[in-house]
């Protein structure tokens, strides 16, 4: 092949997106890998066993019959799967807010905890710094800071997902972490 050829091949193999077709035993393997983050993640959100049962069984199903869309060359499966976990348990959320009636099991066994003033006034003070505090750092900072502390994902799978080698999304996770103490010590 001329080095025309080759330059024309990979040109077409990087116009064109990657798809990776998962087979069912590889759907099987990830299915039992992500399968207890998934679980964790929607029962920290919806605070109900039978709720996060159904809702995990929904976005593993959700995955498995729109396998065809994920893309390898955009992200790994397990970002995809989290934005599939993410969308589906908003939409749940988004449902359950606008039912107008609180059910008495949720009352009886959630006994209510709420803060005293001064706790919720120091609360709201940290939290409104912490926000004057984010303002300040730059968007791959801020994008950094979420995939590693809203998503909790590693710096290995951060660096997947962007593109940045591990040690440099460490290097950029800690200066970030460093502005926003600097930041809100001094206020």
């Amino acid at each position: 092949m001329t080095s025309l050829a080759k330059t024309i091949t990979r040109s077409i193999t990087a116009a064109r997106p990657a798809v990776h077709t998962i087979s069912a035993q590889e759907f099987i393997a990830l299915y039992d890998e992500l399968f207890p983050r998934v679980y964790t993640y929607v029962r920290y959100r919806c605070n109900d066993l039978i709720t996060a049962d159904d809702l995990t069984a929904a976005i593993f199903e959700k995955a498995l019959n729109h396998l065809d869309a994920y893309r390898s060359s955009i992200a790994p499966f397990s970002a995809w799967l989290f934005g599939i976990a993410r969308n589906e348990t908003n939409k749940y959320l988004r449902t359950l807010f606008n039912q107008k009636y609180l059910a008495m099991e949720e009352i009886r066994d959630h006994p209510a905890y709420d803060p005293t003033p001064e706790e919720a006034l120091i609360e709201n003070e940290i939290h409104r710094e912490l926000l004057s505090a984010i303002v300040h750092l730059d968007d791959r900072e801020r994008d950094l800071l979420g995939l590693k502390f809203a998503s909790r994902f590693t710096n290995r799978q951060i660096s997947e997902i962007t593109g940045l080698s591990e040690s440099n999304v460490g290097v950029i996770v800690f200066r970030a972490i460093h502005k926003l103490r600097k930041e809100m010590q001094t206020g």
